[in-house]
């Protein structure tokens, strides 16, 4: 797996969804407020309708008391028909539509045996009168299913013993007839003829029993079930209901601020870690300053954004000081604070000098503030600018932005970042315009950062743009001339020449030779990092060559022993045999 795959962002960073929503609160919390005053205003100025309630105990004559509540149920379900509705209305002489008074009541089984109507109509008179009509219909309409469920079974009854009879009359007949035989009668035959007429007898008689109870019916439905809780109307607390509603509101609006923050932190796409600033910008991130205080809290603390701007002001003078070229802040979101920041460092700077400040912010912020000491604020092509000892250029890399203007106003800059102002996009762009003008990122101080913030923000590769690789800018430009410690070197030792060994190149003589030689140039005024010194990297410069030294490539090496031809010895002659 390469480097690039190991280290590619998840889907869903749970870290930039908790910072986003940390962020977002004002958001959420007005939603929630929203919620609450809208729940309340509901109730105060849509109270709820009349409602009216009655409870009707019923009984059912297959009851017992391992019931789970099914036969109750099945009661619920026959209220909320459209029979039972529909003669309710006829009842009350209503025109309502029955699909429409459906919606207005509803039962509920409070025990096995008890049921609860409860009505919601225009007035008050309308819903005890729909209510009332609701249960007589229901308890007439249950007496009625069960005495005709009693009626049926009787009938049933009474048909089995009119066919017992018959068939009674059949085995009288044949009995008769056996009989009639006299002394020929099959003895055999006429018992089991009378054995079967016993027993459609008994069955008779049994059929007869159960008809007469069936036909009584179930009396004890028709007079148990009936109205137990007269229909009346059912008392509202207006400070229950204001309470209820602003709670239902008040949640409803936090879960739609908390999904709206969330989808937004994932759809919008901009950075407001620390880290990924850092990592889009390619630079690191060197200072942070606090947004505008909002609230009581600035009554309090109204000096502390100041305090701490100055304080980062301190920290970019050092870095303008250690070469004193021009320096420009380019603010991306922030351009009040861009402004103060550079007139800030002005007061500081102009301590050593007349210090020009070159105001190209679209509103001209920078003109607008006081400025203090020998400190002058102009405007892209003011003649003082050349005579300034130093010079801070700022301006804004916001869409739209000259980007082959920036390079007049700083050869480097430090861009002030509003942390979630831009996309990644934009900030994709902004480092690769900066980096087509050859305008080398110094820093990035990031406004109105995540007070929680863990995550560093340093590029720990990006050498080229922190500050503790600036020298390598300058040792870059020097490349082209000798380096003037090793001139001096070479001019005063004339006579010297230098043994190059055969088997080493000359570029490793010479980088051997400044090692010793050349001395390190006076580092940079270090640069505060977090509580440590970095002193600035330096290169060192390469060693001139004269003008009769040969290149590497042309210079002959000498030809050892071992490339020399073999001598040929002459035949060693034989002299005659002493």
């Amino acid at each position: 797996m390469t480097s690039s795959q190991s280290s590619s962002p998840p889907l869903i960073d749970l870290q930039r969804i908790v910072v986003a929503v940390r962020r977002h609160r004002r958001l959420w919390v007005a939603f929630a407020l929203l919620g609450l005053v809208v729940g309340g205003a509901v109730a105060v100025l849509l109270p709820a309708p009349p409602t009216a309630v009655t409870k009707v105990i019923v009984i059912h004559p297959d009851d017992s008391p391992t019931d789970s509540g099914t036969l109750m149920r099945t009661d619920v379900a026959v209220l909320e028909t459209a029979k039972i509705a529909s003669a309710a209305l006829q009842k009350v002489h209503s025109t309502e539509a029955t699909e429409d008074f459906l919606k207005d009541y509803t039962g509920l089984g409070l025990t096995n045996n008890v049921m609860q109507v409860t009505v919601t109509a225009k007035t008050k008179e309308d819903a005890v009168a729909k209510a009332q009509a609701l249960a007589d219909v229901f308890i007439a309409d249950h007496v009625q299913r069960n005495q005709a469920a009693a009626t049926a079974q009787a009938k049933a009854l009474l048909d089995q013993r009119t066919q017992a009879q018959q068939e009674l009359a059949q085995i009288d007949s044949q009995a008769a007839t056996e009989a009639d035989k006299g002394s020929r009668a099959n003895a055999g035959t006429l018992e089991q003829l009378y054995t079967q007429r016993a027993d459609l007898v008994s069955k008779i008689a049994d059929l007869q029993n159960q008809a007469q109870q069936a036909g009584i019916g179930t009396p004890q439905v028709a007079a148990g079930t009936q109205i137990v809780d007269a229909p009346a109307i059912q008392k509202v607390s207006l400070l229950k209901t204001v309470a209820t509603n602003g709670a239902i509101g008040f949640a409803l609006g936090l879960a739609l601020g908390l999904a709206l923050a969330m989808v937004t932190a994932l759809v919008r796409d901009r950075p407001v870690l620390r880290r990924e600033v850092s990592e889009h910008l390619g630079a690191s991130v060197i200072a942070q300053l606090p947004s505008k205080l909002r609230g009581p809290k600035r009554l309090w603390a109204k000096s502390k954004p100041v305090v701490e701007r100055k304080r980062v002001a301190v920290t970019l003078v050092r870095a303008a000081r250690a070469e004193r070229g021009p320096l420009s802040l380019l603010e991306l979101g922030a351009p009040g604070v861009a402004a103060g920041l550079a007139v800030d460092m002005a007061a500081e700077l102009a301590e050593d000098g007349p210090v020009v400040v070159i105001d190209d912010l679209p509103r001209h912020d920078a003109k607008r503030l006081t400025v203090a000491g020998d400190v002058k604020v102009v405007e892209v092509g003011d003649p003082s600018i050349k005579r300034a000892v130093y010079r801070l250029g700022v301006g804004t890399v916001a869409p739209g932005t000259a980007w082959t203007d920036l390079e007049y106003l700083g050869t480097e800059t430090v861009l002030v970042v509003r942390s979630g102002h831009a996309n990644t996009l934009w900030l994709h762009t902004v480092a690769r315009q900066l980096a087509d003008c050859g305008i080398p990122i110094l820093g990035v101080v990031l406004v109105d950062p995540d007070p929680k913030d863990q995550t560093d923000g340093t590029l720990w590769d990006g050498l080229h743009t922190a500050l503790r690789g600036r020298a390598s800018v300058v040792v870059a430009k020097q490349i082209e001339k000798p380096a003037e410690p090793l001139r001096k070197f070479v001019e005063q030792e004339p006579e010297k020449p230098i043994d190059w060994p055969v088997e080493h190149d000359v570029n490793d003589a010479a980088t051997t030779i400044e090692a010793s030689v050349v001395k390190p140039a006076k580092p940079a005024v270090p640069v505060e990092t977090k509580g440590h010194l970095e002193a600035p990297t330096r290169r060192l410069s390469p060693v001139p060559r004269k003008p009769e030294e040969r290149a590497p490539e042309q210079r002959k090496s000498e030809p050892g022993n071992s490339e020399m031809p073999t001598k040929k010895f002459a035949p060693v002659q034989s002299g005659p045999e002493s």
